[in-house]
């Protein structure tokens, strides 16, 4: 069974940055896109910023220039730097990855940005 597990929410002061990881376990056999979606409160479910096996990347407008996704192949992990917080990113960030042929998700951390 493969699980995505989620690290590094928590709350931060506007400005601030949190690092945030999802890393992949059970029987992995092909890993395509990883990437991060978030839902805040009341909204739909976004997409942040997916990154390819070959390391391309695609960001929201809202987050390009502030965020970073970056992934380790050999850990089946994914990352997202995100810096100069704003408290409309706070929201529930989940990781998702195609493992196998199959989406999976993960439960999701919380980021909070106080203003």
């Amino acid at each position: 069974q493969v699980q995505l597990v989620e690290s590094g929410g928590g709350l931060v002061q506007a400005g601030g940055s949190l690092r945030l990881s999802c890393a992949a376990s059970g029987t992995i056999f092909t890993v395509n896109t990883m990437g991060w979606y978030r839902q805040a409160p009341g909204k739909q479910r976004e997409l942040v910023t997916i990154i390819a096996s070959d390391g391309s990347t695609n960001y929201a407008d809202s987050v390009k220039g502030r965020f970073n996704i970056s992934r380790d192949n050999a850990k089946n992990t994914v990352y997202l730097q995100m810096n100069s917080l704003k408290p409309e990113d706070t929201a529930v960030y989940y990781c998702n990855a195609i493992i196998n042929f199959m989406s999976r998700w993960g439960k999701g951390v919380l980021v909070t940005v106080s203003s």
